[in-house]
């Protein structure tokens, strides 16, 4: 196993992919937790008195009975109908408020992610080692500072609280019921929404570490990359001799059109391009094979062999191997030059054939464009 300290690279879009796969990605759950708590005291503080009003009304229908209630069993149970159906509105609409908090709190770093992979059983859970450096390393340490920051900063948010509400707390008995009791509530949702702040900052803290953490665990050696790459593209051998095998294909497939060509046009020494012209069609004269240095000296041994003539027009055969790939067009700026050499080609052919005269040599300037010229 590679040391954590060779794994310097940072983890490639498939390491990422199979770690979300497997359940490895950053979460916080002080986020989670800081979350659920502030909306549920500010939830508090704006359906906190709904919520009284709605207990005090069951308080009055519950223990103020009358006589003829009191005999009828039916009648208790209307009483305790009445009831549910006043407070489960806002306690209903709190909870529903809470929950989404609490899942998106939960999914808000590191996104959705459904597994079933963190559920299946496994023997290393299990064991002890592994248990003891969860306790003792790095986590364990950052988990133990986390609960103290939460102790210190909850516990002067707690004192804050009771500092502030401590003389209305000392002279709620002298006020009248049931104003004390709505006082009262109105105090602990403040020291509730107050307590709910101090989780803040520590969730500040621990969402960029978070973050931090998972990028470090799943940074990745040197070696891992090359591994992976190779992996996802292929052994680099393998991928030569297949590029090697396509170019002898490729090259035996334009040696098989070299004979049908009209002409075969050369540098003379580096480059050879095999064209050919079909006088009844509507296309530009082809490119069938074209190459440079042996295969440029293979192109005229296969054209020697089989009587197809040989052009030595250096410029001309430069600009066509530069611009055009095999069973493509000439380009329209080169029709002019590559049409004087097929004329020359062709009045060669019926001179040796007894029905014209000798051409003469063709020039050395043919009409090739500035920007084609190679």
């Amino acid at each position: 196993m590679a040391d954590t300290s060779d794994k310097t690279e940072d983890a490639t879009s498939k390491r990422l992919g199979d770690a979300r796969k497997k359940g490895q990605i950053a979460r916080s759950r002080e986020l989670s937790t800081a979350l659920v708590l502030v909306v549920s005291s500010v939830m508090f503080l704006l359906m906190g008195g709904y919520i009284a009003d709605a207990l005090f009304a069951v308080m009055q229908r519950v223990f103020t009975l009358s006589r003829d209630e009191t005999y009828d069993p039916t009648h208790m149970f209307s009483a305790w109908g009445e009831a549910l159906t006043a407070v489960s509105i806002p306690v209903l609409g709190y909870m529903i408020v809470a929950m989404i908090a609490g899942v998106y709190g939960s999914i808000a770093l590191g996104g959705y992610n459904f597994t079933w992979y963190s559920a299946q059983p496994r023997w290393n859970k299990l064991s002890p080692m592994a248990g003891f450096k969860r306790m003792f390393g790095m986590n364990g340490l950052v988990e133990l500072l986390k609960a103290i920051a939460k102790f210190f900063v909850i516990g002067g948010m707690a004192l804050l609280s009771l500092s502030f509400f401590q003389d209305e707390a000392l002279h709620l008995d002298q006020e009248i019921f049931p104003l004390n009791v709505f006082h009262a509530l109105d105090m602990i949702e403040w020291a509730f929404f107050f307590l709910t702040l101090g989780m803040i900052p520590i969730a500040l803290i621990d969402v960029p570490y978070q973050s931090h953490k998972h990028k470090e665990e799943m940074k990745m050696t040197k070696q891992e990359v090359k591994d992976e790459r190779k992996n996802a593209d292929g052994d680099p051998q393998v991928k030569g001799r297949i590029r090697r095998l396509q170019y002898q294909a490729a090259a035996r497939r334009m040696m098989q059109e070299v004979p049908k060509a009209d002409v075969v046009v050369t540098n003379p020494t580096h480059y050879s391009v095999a064209l050919k012209y079909d006088q009844n069609g509507n296309r530009a004269p082809v490119v069938v094979a074209k190459g440079g240095d042996e295969l440029a000296m293979h192109i005229r041994k296969i054209a020697n062999a089989h009587g197809v003539p040989l052009v030595a027009t250096p410029m001309l055969t430069r600009a066509i191997y530069y611009t055009t790939e095999v069973d493509e067009e000439i380009p329209h700026k080169l029709f002019m030059a590559v049409a004087q050499v097929l004329a020359y080609v062709f009045q060669l052919k019926a001179f040796k054939a007894g029905k014209g005269k000798r051409p003469k040599p063709i020039s050395n300037n043919l009409p090739i464009p500035p920007d084609m010229r190679y």
